[in-house]
């Protein structure tokens, strides 16, 4: 009896819910072909009133033929302009910036003959080694017939410090190498440069990033230097690929590591050297529109750089792999020793790059392609070194034979072309702005709707589809009856009771 009363309560409830949405929220017919006239009449979308009112048959099929072409041409267009959106097209644009002063790079210079001559006379697998030791910054390929070499020399010099030794006997720079150093018409010194490890050994870094930075006000003056690479001191093995004599040096921004595996420069002995240089800076999307990701932050370098992001990638893995870390890797951590360095290190590295494990370019990749980056593109001249007077000065200068000079001197003078850096920039093609304002011009151009168009269409599709809800919810089967329906039915009277209540 419980259960029967609870139903016939809610069944009862049920009922004066429909009977107020009938008197209240569901107009009669005529109420509704009201309101659909009025909207035709009313509406900012232009065309609708003239199918709606117009009496002439033709005029009509015209005037709904010409809106159904309108529309379908806003259509394509809209749907064009947002597919050309999600293909995220970019545009590049180039300033040339011109100004009174601009910083100077970072320019590394590290002599061809790696090592001093008497260091090594009976140690040529002191060549091997290090190429061992920069195959993290250049690749390289050890012969077997170099092994049993190597293994031999590892078993009987377990605690030999590669680093030590080319610290110690690789080129050095001083005022017996570094002849003359200019910069803006200041001297300079050796204690001006800072030494630093590439695949060339001992190197020096002109304007390094510890030290203020250098300007320059005037195009045509710079740096000026003259090295002697003394080839009587220093050698190289030829059998691995060093066969020349002179200065390899790049030109980088102070924040950024230089990088010699194909943007070294070369000059060789008896020839002096005039390089021009321009800054670059390039200002690159972020990721879809270009390969960037500006959140990517490194852990030993102010700024990202591919080339350090590779570095930090690769000491990672090595890390991991052998628990140590190169000394020529950015990170802290227990440092390997020789042994492990050609056990460990030296496989780790060629097995990175055969899995891809540190890949750059793309901004799926370990290392995309950076937001903001600074090039120095070089234009270099080269002539003989000194003329026969000139010769004759320094003979006598550095008491040197002329021959001496013509063989080991090297002049480099690295300058702006003009005082000026240029700005390529990658931009979006098409803004959400500017997507919004096309979709704007083809919606007034054909149809002269505008925002509260769309908003007067978004409410009469509303309006309906509420009626149409209500309209299924009255038309909904009863619900089963209990064993005398009859006797459950309202009557008449009692209908329009309810709905006066209600």
């Amino acid at each position: 009896m419980d259960q029967l009363r609870r139903f016939i309560d809610a069944k009862g409830i049920l009922e004066k819910i429909r009977l107020c949405l009938i008197k209240k929220l569901l107009p009669d017919l005529e109420d509704r072909r009201k309101y659909h006239e009025e909207f035709a009449s009313s509406t900012s979308f232009h065309g609708v009133h003239n199918i709606v009112h117009t009496q002439s048959k033709a005029r009509k099929a015209l005037w709904l033929l010409i809106v159904t072409g309108c529309l379908a041409i806003v259509i394509w267009q809209i749907c064009s302009r947002f597919i050309y959106y999600f293909s995220w097209p970019t545009t590049t644009t180039v300033v040339v910036q011109y100004v009174e002063n601009i910083k100077f790079p970072a320019v590394t210079f590290c002599n061809l003959n790696r090592f001093q001559a008497h260091a090594v006379s009976n140690l040529k697998v002191i060549f091997l080694l290090w190429n061992i030791v920069s195959s993290i910054l250049q690749k390289f390929a050890m012969e077997d017939k170099y092994s049993q070499e190597l293994n031999d020399f590892l078993l009987g010099n377990q605690n030999f410090s590669i680093k030590d030794f080319t610290r110690k006997n690789g080129f050095y720079l001083n005022s017996s190498t570094l002849l003359e150093c200019d910069f803006f018409g200041k001297p300079c010194y050796p204690q001006d440069f800072e030494q630093v490890f590439t695949e060339y050994g001992n190197c020096f870094t002109f304007n390094h990033n510890d030290l203020s930075a250098r300007r320059v006000s005037l195009s045509g003056r710079g740096l000026h230097l003259l090295f002697d690479v003394q080839q009587d001191k220093f050698t190289d093995e030829p059998t691995l690929g060093f066969t020349d004599a002179g200065i390899t040096f790049a030109i980088h921004s102070p924040q950024e590591l230089p990088r010699f595996d194909g943007l070294g420069l070369l000059t060789p002995v008896g020839m002096h050297a005039q390089v021009a240089i321009r800054q670059l800076k390039s200002i690159i999307q972020e990721y879809p529109w270009g390969e960037c990701k500006p959140d990517i932050k490194l852990q030993y370098h102010k700024i990202y750089s591919t080339n350090g992001c590779l570095l930090e990638c690769k000491a990672r893995y090595i890390q991991d792999w052998c628990g140590c870390l190169p000394f020529i890797l950015p990170g802290n951590g227990t440092e390997c020793d020789l042994l492990k360095f050609y056990k460990c290190v030296y496989p780790a590295v060629y097995d990175i790059e055969i899995k891809g494990l540190c890949t750059v370019g793309t901004h799926n990749s370990t290392c995309p392609a950076p937001c903001e980056e600074t090039d120095y593109p070089t234009t270099v001249t080269y002539s003989n070194f000194g003329g026969e007077k000139a010769i004759k000065y320094f003979s006598t200068k550095l008491k040197k034979s002329p021959e001496y000079i013509r063989q080991n001197l090297v002049r480099i003078e690295i300058k702006y072309h003009d005082l000026s850096y240029k700005i390529t920039q990658q931009q979006k093609a098409l803004s959400i702005s500017e997507l919004l304002a096309d979709v704007g011009g083809q919606l007034g151009l054909f149809c002269g709707a505008s925002m509260i168009t769309i908003i007067e269409l978004l409410e009469y599709i509303f309006t309906n589809f509420c009626w149409m809800c209500i309209f299924l919810l009255l038309k909904a089967p009863d619900m089963p009856q209990w064993n005398n329906p009859s006797q459950n039915q309202p009557t008449h009277m009692e209908k329009k009771r309810r709905i006066q209540e209600c």
